[in-house]
């Protein structure tokens, strides 16, 4: 059964908005994009479509998946004021969890703060990190009797600045910034993408940490839990802050950093992780050619023990393999790079580069594989694949990720000199992207797409690795637990976007799903055998199970609430009973890529949605002492 409010029809989108005209007193420009009036199917014309029927439509007509993957937002940050989604305002406050939270002043007095808009006044394209641990995550989300109350946010952040005496005003205004949202005057392009796609606001991260677990559950559906069981004596200790540990919850670094670079030695720093061994889907991908593939691998005993029966399982399959990529900015030589000849150390060349953001990586069957490492590129690298249309004919699955430069030259619109030194980042991370530079860049990126061969067969993912611990409302399924019996996954919403020609038009998928759901709907697209089923992977959750842990595998399988994303897609496009999204409906204008919308006056009223804080007439109460970089200001400290 498909979910009841997914699509929104079109003639409750034109209500509301001249609606909200009225009653609001919004700017009377604020209109619906009229190509998505043009494009949008009455739900009378879709066809009833068996599951098996849809799939095998989808199965027929995309080819390529390409999953644009960037860093650190919740979803409430970015879409908590999204009509129809489940954000900020959909129900009163005294009804939404977290929405009042404790705070104290610099006085020592107990105050209360509440979610708040920031946008171009307070340049907000540009925010400084705030953490973002397991240990953080796992307090902010206050999980009480197996329950996320989701309520200690501001708190925690204000109390790792202060924790003696009353809280200093740096400290302060870091426990402000967790409860600052933006909207579509910040992300315009993210909002245009959002009103002509379909946009998931159920999607949670799938592991209570920073960066690099999403990194690895993108592709593998779990960041080490399987390998944990079998191997107890890898299991993370000290609350998976730092240092090597399984499940992974931290961002310790690969031990092969560049491909030039392999830890021949075997010896490990101790920011270094241990070798994950646990199946993934490049594994999976390789179908009846993985033998091939893994007999190139260098320490076949200590990259393919865990995975052995895994290979043979996967090879009895059949099937052609499918190839993969990953695309990381700074991987190899890029235009940000010094004009230097041949890779060299990250800290002097790869200037982008971000070793523990590449999930790969981390796997020795990848890393110690010169036929698995092929796969690896940097950014420039997919832009020249498309280009010169050199993707393989039967399709793939592709990851494209950003970096600590962008290879399109753009600066930030705050004209403070330390923005401008410190904020050119592309990957959409705080405290060294720019959300506007990083917008251009997933733009670029689909525009491209949009204007290759590749276009007529996609699926294009637009998603993020972890919340960043800003505020998000929604309490995530508490699935896991650790080795150390504290609660592992789920983690706070993260935003997700799905385009494709196939897809529904300002739709909104309420379906329930995590990371996982990447893996799973490339499960799906591709006929691929789940994880979760293969029998190394299947036999450690078994033993978990025997021992009373639940859970304790890959979730694109056998793990309830986790969508596989099928239901974003048309049926009436799938089925040839409604044209398919041609790529200039995909595509953004140029002038809004190397003109960062600040500095030519686009947002929300330009894309045609009116914010629901603005439709409700709530009064936005900015901090009089804000700082969205509250490092920038020594002497706040």
């Amino acid at each position: 059964m498909r979910p009841k409010r997914l699509m929104i029809p079109l003639f409750v989108i034109l209500c509301s908005f001249a609606a909200s005209a009225l009653k609001s007193g919004a700017d009377p420009g604020v209109t619906p994009d009229p190509d998505v009036a043009r494009y949008s199917i009455p739900a009378s014309r879709e066809p009833h479509l068996s599951r098996e029927a849809e799939v095998a439509l989808l199965r027929k007509h995309v080819k390529y998946v390409f999953v644009l993957y960037q860093e650190n937002r919740s979803f409430d940050s970015y879409f908590g004021t999204w009509p129809g989604a489940e954000g900020l305002y959909s129900h009163p406050a005294s009804q939404t969890l977290g929405f009042n939270q404790t705070l104290i002043n610099t006085d020592g007095g107990i105050g209360v703060i509440h979610p708040f808009r920031i946008g171009p006044e307070q340049f907000a394209a540009d925010t400084d990190d705030i953490d973002h641990s397991h240990p953080a995550i796992v307090y902010k989300m206050d999980i009480d009797n197996g329950q996320p109350k989701m309520d200690r946010f501001a708190l925690y952040e204000e109390h790792k600045y202060s924790r003696q005496g009353n809280p200093s005003l740096r400290a302060k205004q870091f426990g402000e910034l967790s409860m600052a949202y933006e909207d579509g005057d910040t992300i315009p392009l993210l909002w245009r993408y959002a009103n002509r796609f379909v946009l998931c606001d159920h999607i949670f991260q799938q592991m209570t940490g920073p960066s690099t677990p999403g990194n690895l559950a993108i592709i593998g559906a779990q960041t080490g839990v399987t390998q944990a069981i079998r191997h107890p004596e890898q299991a993370y200790s000290g609350n998976g802050r730092s240092g090597p540990g399984v499940p992974v919850l931290n961002d310790a670094d690969p031990a092969w950093p560049l491909p030039d670079q392999p830890n021949s030695s075997g010896k490990k720093a101790p920011s270094t992780q241990y070798n994950l061994t646990y199946a993934t889907i490049p594994l999976t991908l390789a179908k009846s050619g993985i033998k091939s593939v893994t007999n190139s691998d260098a320490d076949p005993k200590g990259d393919l023990d865990d995975v052995a029966d895994d290979i043979d399982d996967i090879a009895k399959g059949g099937g052609k393999s499918v190839a993969w990529g990953w695309f990381q900015e700074g991987y190899d030589q890029e235009p940000t790079d010094p004009k230097a000849i041949g890779p060299v150390d990250p800290s002097k060349m790869h200037t982008s580069y971000i070793a523990h953001h590449n999930g790969p990586q981390y796997f020795g069957y990848i890393a110690n594989n010169p036929k698995m490492r092929e796969s690896l590129h940097g950014l420039e690298d997919f832009y020249n694949a498309l280009k010169q249309k050199a993707l393989p004919a039967q399709g793939g699955m592709f990851y494209i990720k950003g970096g600590e430069m962008n290879i399109l030259g753009l600066k930030p619109t705050d004209p403070d000199p330390k923005v401008q030194k410190s904020f050119l980042g592309d990957d959409d991370h705080p405290a060294y992207s720019d959300a506007q530079i990083s917008e251009a860049h997933i733009a670029e990126c689909i525009n491209r797409i949009a204007d290759s061969p590749y276009w007529p067969q996609c699926a294009i993912i637009v998603t993020w690795d972890d919340s960043e611990g800003d505020y998000d409302h929604m309490p995530p399924p508490i699935r896991t637990k650790g080795p150390d019996g504290g609660a592992i996954s789920d983690g706070p919403r993260v935003p997700m976007l799905l385009i494709s020609p196939y897809a529904r038009v300002h739709a909104i998928n309420h379906e329930q799903g995590d990371h996982a759901s990447v893996v799973k709907f490339a499960d799906t697209v591709f006929g691929l055998k789940p994880l979760a089923d293969l029998p190394d992977e299947r036999q450690a959750r078994d033993d978990a199970e025997k021992r009373g842990l639940m859970n304790q595998g890959p979730f694109d399988d056998l793990t309830s609430g986790v969508t596989d994303l099928v239901e974003s897609f048309d049926p009436a496009r799938l089925a040839g009973k409604s044209p398919v999204l041609p790529a200039s409906y995909a595509k953004v204008p140029e002038k809004l890529i190397f003109n960062l919308p600040q500095t030519i006056g686009y947002g929300w009223r330009q894309v045609g949605v009116e914010p629901t804080d603005y439709k409700l007439g709530i009064k936005n109460e900015i901090p009089a002492d804000f700082n969205p970089r509250p490092n920038s200001a020594p002497s706040n400290k």
